[in-house]
């Protein structure tokens, strides 16, 4: 029998499961850990007899208006589930905030490795490294070539004007998150403003895309198994998707990144290409130029800000359910000087 844990309390976790999975055996055994919860929802592993499943809820403490939506995630895994993106196959959402505290969904364990530190890639060979590296740029393609409409998804978000959105959006997230003065940010923003580039391109945007939020098969020749984490997703500029994902990127000689703390190392192994690199090898798959980018990337840098101030401020507050936030706050400053940095390159 699985014992409560923050935010999934145990019997009524297990009586809405046993109603909504009929391959549940009520005699079967269970267990249940929390496997993330610090920068986005809450994720747990549910294991029931045979079978592992995967649990997702919104954080706990303080959320953001209209982030960490559940029916939003679940409709994008759904309509993306048939399509060559991998996806975790969705199977039972309950929207009913009364069984534990808050909308939730359930999927299967997808097999294979989530590589969220230097120490999950140690083991790769440098073939392998790239392998992952061309998989993970090819997912991203192939997502930016679904046909909303085909699939459903015509009417997941607003066609045209996304830059200057988020800019709105993540500028109302700041104010809602902040811990601190950052005159810094605020000039961050400004600049973004006045630097919106005339492109208008609409594609389905993951909106958190990249390799730590992936299960990889690294036996299958680095073969993205899923795509995971879609609290972000909507309709919007394909290239903001790619801006995220360099500025997750960690190249082996950039010593500045290393002070942030997510994702630092993972893909400094030898192997890897860099971000530039991999912003070509996009460019040459989708066809789509690449002179606007570092506007993306500097946008790139503040959302990721924004995202870490508010698991700063969660972490002050002790609304964390997982380790190793202590220090994530410092990354703000550093993230928000390069994206500035980066904005100023553009214009010079």
């Amino acid at each position: 029998m699985i014992t409560d844990l923050p935010g999934l309390p145990a019997l009524p976790a297990r009586r809405w499961l046993l109603a909504s999975l009929p391959d549940l055996d009520p005699a079967d055994d269970w267990d249940a850990a929390i496997v993330s919860g610090g920068l986005s929802n809450i994720t747990y592993r549910l294991r029931i007899g045979p079978r592992s499943y995967i649990l997702r809820r919104p954080p706990l403490g303080h959320v953001l208006p209209r982030a960490h939506d559940m029916v939003r995630e679940f409709r994008i895994l759904a309509a993306l589930w048939p399509t060559v993106v991998p996806v975790p196959e969705p199977l039972a959402l309950c929207t009913d905030p009364d069984v534990i505290g808050a909308p939730f969904y359930v999927m299967p364990e997808v097999a294979g490795r989530v590589l969220r530190s230097a120490a999950d890639t140690g083991d790769l060979d440098p073939q392998t490294c790239g392998q992952i590296a061309e998989a993970l740029i090819r997912t991203l393609a192939d997502l930016h070539a679904v046909d909303a409409d085909a699939v459903g998804l015509g009417d997941y978000g607003r066609r045209g004007g996304y830059s200057a959105r988020q800019i709105r959006t993540w500028t109302e997230q700041w104010n809602r998150s902040r811990t601190r003065e950052l005159p810094d940010m605020d000039a961050l923003l400004s600049a973004l403003r006045a630097n919106i580039p005339s492109r208008d391109e609409t594609a389905v945007v993951h909106g958190d895309f990249r390799l730590d939020n992936t299960i990889v098969d690294v036996t299958g020749q680095g073969r993205i198994a899923a795509v995971l984490d879609w609290e972000l997703s909507t309709l919007g500029d394909p290239l903001a998707d790619l801006g995220l994902l360099l500025t997750y990127w960690h190249d082996r000689d950039d010593d500045e990144r290393a002070q942030i703390a997510v994702a630092a190392g993972i893909t400094t192994r030898k192997g890897f290409p860099t971000a530039d690199q991999l912003a070509h090898r996009y460019a040459s798959i989708t066809g789509r130029p690449l002179d606007e980018l570092p506007f993306y990337s500097a946008l790139g840098a503040m959302k990721l800000a924004v995202i870490l101030e508010g698991v700063h401020g969660r972490h002050l507050t002790g609304t964390t359910v997982s380790d190793g936030y202590d220090n994530v706050g410092s990354a703000v400053p550093i993230l928000v000087a390069r994206g500035l940095r980066t904005l100023h390159a553009r214009r010079h």
